[in-house]
């Protein structure tokens, strides 16, 4: 399977901390990729990195083929590569459909642009009976839809979701991962997930990666990571796991 995204011991500092070290990853067109880890583990910083909004000290980045690295943010999503933040980040006096053309800033709008919006108000009906209102009145589980929405119109090749359950029931939370593995499964579009419902993200995801204290210390399967002790030794932060680089799996 062709490889979309690599990353190369990617290094992010805030001052004299080191937010992640040495961390490297790759996907593959249409996989689903979740990356675990307790709060503070970097795995946002990660997310910011891989978009450009996040300096790095070092590393380096490719998509599909092209060194990324030096790119600016605006230049990475015009290529394809898509963050749905933390906090989903609407707009809230802005309405519905005005959120969702923010989505399409990098692109010129065309009649092919409106089937699109019109084809996310098809899989979001509360989102369609909604289109003139402020996103304000949205509930958290619409805003959320709506994020996705406006990611999906940016037109990606990979799409980076930083705790999209956050804050939601369960019910909202199960129409969340419903809809990101249709994206997926429908859409072709390559995820890359961070999610702290860890067993949730493991029935959705293909592999995983886990970080603690900014660093790889394990990767693969879902069924491989629940059977081993690392996933749960980097949420108690025990510091017991080595670090390992792509294409490697090692515990202690």
């Amino acid at each position: 399977m062709a490889l979309l995204l690599v990353a190369r011991d990617l290094d992010i500092r805030y001052g004299r901390v080191d937010a992640v070290r040495g961390v490297s990853l790759d996907l593959a067109r249409g996989e689903v990729v979740a990356v675990l880890g307790a709060n503070g583990a970097g795995k946002s910083s990660l997310l910011r990195a891989l978009l450009g909004v996040q300096r790095l000290a070092g590393g380096r980045i490719e998509l599909a083929g092209h060194d990324i690295t030096a790119w600016p943010a605006t230049r990475r999503v015009s290529a394809g590569l898509v963050l749905v933040p933390e906090g989903r980040r609407i707009i809230a006096t802005l309405t519905v459909q005005e959120n969702l053309l923010m989505g399409a800033f990098n692109r010129r709008l065309t009649r092919a642009l409106l089937r699109e919006i019109d084809d996310i108000y098809a899989r979001f009906p509360n989102l369609a009976a909604r289109r003139n209102s402020p996103a304000a009145v949205l509930s958290g589980g619409e805003q959320q839809m709506l994020a996705i929405g406006r990611a999906i119109v940016a037109a990606p090749k990979l799409m980076m979701l930083d705790e999209p359950s956050l804050g939601l029931s369960p019910r909202l939370s199960d129409e969340v991962f419903a809809c990101i593995r249709s994206l997926s499964r429908e859409m072709g579009i390559t995820i890359l997930l961070v999610e702290q419902n860890t067993q949730r993200a493991l029935e959705l995801a293909d592999r995983a990666y886990v970080i603690e204290l900014g660093r790889v210390v394990t990767q693969g399967k879902p069924e491989t990571l629940l059977a081993g002790g690392t996933l749960l030794e980097a949420y108690l932060g025990s510091g017991k796991a080595k670090p390992t680089r792509a294409g490697q799996a090692q515990t202690v």
